[in-house]
């Protein structure tokens, strides 16, 4: 890509008696539910149990909620032919002026990938990434997005508030004081953590899902890659050369091949997501001793020693 992608996000240090877990997440299927809703994939695995018409129409309303997110605050209708692995892929091209009056109606950025719509795009992204830790949607929208939220964790069975209290616990780590820092990185005083977002959707929908699933606090905007024309392995290999502590252990969790395969390839413990019922590769279901177990498999994390998935 030629964007020197390995220093974006400033490399990680950490002293030697710290340890850094970076853990890389799929986002469909994994953190979040929404493609096996509208396939009805999700409740077919309860063999009638769940009505799968429900999920179905529950899948079209975040469906319509993404798509009017990405159009109306996302620019997502003018650079969607322009995706990019990353938010400040182009930030060689930011000349840094102030956006906060500026037009974006009628600075005439076009289909040309030149040097001048590379500029017009960074200044996209850059308000993106602004937008993204912003509170800005009106109440009447609030409302409805969270009781479609609520909804959504009644009929599968909390799988979204499990992944997201999954995340906050791994970003305890020890059970020491969660520190959040600015780039996203938490930790108590020996154990620091990092989540990351590898998705093969596009970047602005991926970065909407985040917001509207409540994982924004969680994900910082730097750190969600777009695999869509790159693949998994390229971003792989570009957080491996963003984090660079003395004692980092990754662990990549998802639920489709591609990412198993990138982290078979990168010598990194892949957990996958089973989205049966009854599974322990799953939310609920996935623990920290599960996880725990796989780092000690790569890495020979004591703390797991004799543990059994």
């Amino acid at each position: 890509m030629g964007e020197n992608a390995s220093m974006r996000g400033g490399v990680a240090e950490s002293s030697r008696d710290e340890r850094l877990d970076v853990y890389v997440w799929d986002m469909d299927e994994t953190l979040i539910l929404l493609k096996s809703l509208l396939t009805g994939t999700y409740a077919e695995g309860f063999t009638g149990v769940k009505n799968v018409q429900e999920g179905v129409e529950i899948g079209k309303k975040w469906e319509k909620h993404i798509l009017s997110l990405c159009d109306d605050h996302f620019f997502y209708e003018q650079i969607e032919n322009h995706n990019k692995p990353y938010l400040d892929a182009l930030s060689r091209y930011d000349d840094g002026q102030d956006l906060s009056a500026y037009d974006f109606s009628k600075d005439e950025f076009g289909a040309s990938y030149d040097d001048d719509n590379k500029r017009k795009l960074a200044y996209r992204h850059r308000f993106v990434a602004q937008r993204y830790k912003q509170s800005f949607l009106n109440e009447e929208t609030k409302k409805d997005l969270d009781e479609l939220y609520d909804m959504t964790d009644n009929y599968t069975d909390r799988w979204l508030s499990s992944a997201r209290g999954f995340l906050e616990e791994c970003s305890v780590g020890n059970g020491g004081t969660s520190i959040v820092a600015a780039d996203g990185i938490k930790g108590s005083s020996a154990t620091k953590s990092i989540h990351l977002l590898v998705t093969s959707g596009s970047l602005i929908p991926s970065l909407v899902k985040c917001m509207l699933f409540r994982l924004d606090h969680m994900i910082a905007q730097e750190n969600v890659y777009s695999s869509w024309e790159v693949g998994k392995l390229q971003c792989f290999q570009w957080i491996k050369a963003r984090f660079k502590a003395p004692a980092v252990r990754f662990c990549v969790i998802g639920d489709g091949w591609e990412e198993g395969e990138a982290a078979q390839l990168m010598q990194w413990p892949f957990i996958k997501i089973d989205m049966r019922p009854g599974s322990s590769h799953r939310f609920p279901g996935l623990t920290m001793r599960t996880v725990g177990f796989y780092f000690s498999v790569v890495y020979g994390n004591s703390d797991a020693e004799d543990e059994e998935v």
